[in-house]
């Protein structure tokens, strides 16, 4: 995914687009609420919260609250760092706050897989809702093997431009060797 896709610097508005790789299982397995008596059910849940951030996404989101993430392999902290977020804005006034887009893809294996129609039918109903109700587009992956291996692909395809989340610090590595930022679960529940 290139920089761009939205409003650009010169006008204040988003000039990067970060993608959020979701490790569905570690996130959802992160709090101990009885998903395991439902995974699908817990996937279900986590997507709908996804979905409010997706929305926030489509807007932006400010570029500190996404400034958390851990380096990539270079050091570089990439899109969505940003030291300075609170910058002069276009017209010089001081605390402009920089944006970035967001778009959100959540990896979904195993049993968690079976909430993928449920997850399709909400979508349909919602689209069929009017605009303004709370729901953005959240990119389903269902992973056919590994979830793992998917996120990792996921995370070359779009080097530069991601974070993945996940507590799993073998799945941390290899996305950090792809080029990813990594976060933790709890840094995305602090963004919900």
């Amino acid at each position: 995914m290139a920089e761009g896709g939205g409003a650009g610097a010169a006008d204040g508005g988003p000039a990067t687009r970060v993608t959020i790789i979701v490790d569905g299982a570690n996130v959802v397995g992160s709090r101990p609420d009885g998903w395991w008596r439902d995974r699908a059910g817990a996937a279900v849940r986590l997507h709908d919260n996804l979905a409010k951030l997706a929305e926030r996404g489509e807007q932006g989101i400010p570029a500190a609250e996404l400034s958390d993430s851990e380096p990539t392999a270079t050091g570089a902290r990439g899109p969505g760092h940003d030291p300075e977020a609170e910058t002069p804005g276009p017209s010089g006034a001081a605390g402009a706050v920089r944006l970035i887009l967001v778009t959100v893809l959540l990896v979904l294996e195993g049993a968690a897989r079976r909430a993928v129609p449920r997850i399709a039918e909400r979508a349909r109903a919602a689209n069929g809702a009017a605009e303004g109700d709370g729901h953005g587009e959240v990119e389903v992956v269902s992973a056919p093997g590994s979830g793992d291996d998917e996120i990792v692909r996921q995370a070359h395809r779009l080097a530069g431009h991601c974070i993945v989340v996940t507590a799993d610090r073998e799945l941390r590595r290899r996305c950090v060797a792809a080029g990813a930022r990594v976060a933790g679960p709890s840094w995305l529940y602090g963004l919900l």
